[in-house]
């Protein structure tokens, strides 16, 4: 008789506080026949913790693909496999897309054990609105590189939420003023679970003013948030909004905002209210 496949199991796993592990998360590590880790050193600590005794191999951004049909032979012959990343949800910002999607291709069901996410357990407890948001993984390396990023996303997503290091903040906070004005409301999270848990709130200069004033405030994980655009843009669409962006990093304000008008057909005076907030101007 063929032996039945095994699954893949997306495990979530703390993101700080090894507290926050669930029972069914340690239930499945206990029960696997393989741990996939993006860091079998780090999982490997997290196991001991546990008390738990099991295989690993390493699965990370270099080797994913590669590795994706060893694992996948695994269970096909019956074992079941659970990938786990460093910290928080496989697969966001974390190594995985590319084994899940081959696993699904063929046949191997994928069963999620939920948990731990930076971006949700950030998101929760700013004070920013909930009912939509857009998430871009981590931020690009360099200035005009993250700028573009941030420009390229679509009005009208609700609260943007991005990973960042403690190395580029400061620059990303400068970025973040060039592209969305000096009055947009921001929340920093850093340090999500653990000793130094923080949340801080206020605009760009605010908020880097607070991580200038102790050095220490500099370190750790970070999570940034960017709030909604304002409602006073409301009045302009999302068509006109995003292609005044666009002329804005050409073009004068009131030339922006009048080549706008004309390729959409809307008011003049408004998109340049917009292209004002935009760009941090008053008048």
């Amino acid at each position: 008789m063929a032996k039945d496949n095994g699954f893949l199991y997306v495990v979530a796993t703390p993101i700080g506080n090894l507290d926050d592990i669930s029972q069914r998360a340690i239930d499945t590590l206990k029960q696997a026949d393989w741990i996939a880790a993006e860091d079998t050193r780090h999982t490997g600590r997290l196991l001991s913790h546990l008390g738990i005794n099991a295989k690993t191999l390493a699965l990370h951004d270099h080797n994913e693909k590669q590795r994706a049909a060893g694992i996948i032979q695994k269970c096909l012959a019956g074992e079941h496999v659970a990938l786990v990343s460093d910290a928080g949800t496989p697969l966001i910002s974390d190594p995985g897309y590319s084994l899940v999607r081959q696993c699904r291709d063929a046949g191997v069901r994928v069963i999620p054990i939920p948990g731990p996410c930076a971006l949700i357990t950030a998101l929760c407890a700013a004070g920013l609105p909930t009912d939509k948001f857009h998430f871009i993984g981590f931020l690009m390396p360099k200035s005009q590189q993250r700028q573009n990023q941030l420009a390229d996303i679509p009005a009208g997503v609700g609260t943007i939420i991005c990973y960042d290091t403690a190395r580029r903040i400061k620059d990303t906070l400068q970025d973040v003023v060039v592209v969305f004005g000096p009055e947009r409301e921001l929340v920093l999270a850093k340090e999500l679970t653990k000793t130094f848990e923080h949340l801080e709130y206020g605009t760009a200069a605010q908020i880097a003013a607070w991580l200038e004033a102790d050095p220490q405030r500099c370190q750790g994980e970070m999570v940034l948030m960017i709030a909604p655009t304002p409602k006073a843009e409301s009045e302009v669409s999302d068509a006109e909004l995003s292609t005044l962006k666009l002329l804005l990093t050409e073009l004068p304000l009131k030339k922006a905002a009048a080549l706008t008008a004309q390729i959409h057909g809307g008011k003049k005076n408004a998109l340049y209210k917009v292209a004002l907030q935009l760009s941090g101007e008053t008048g």
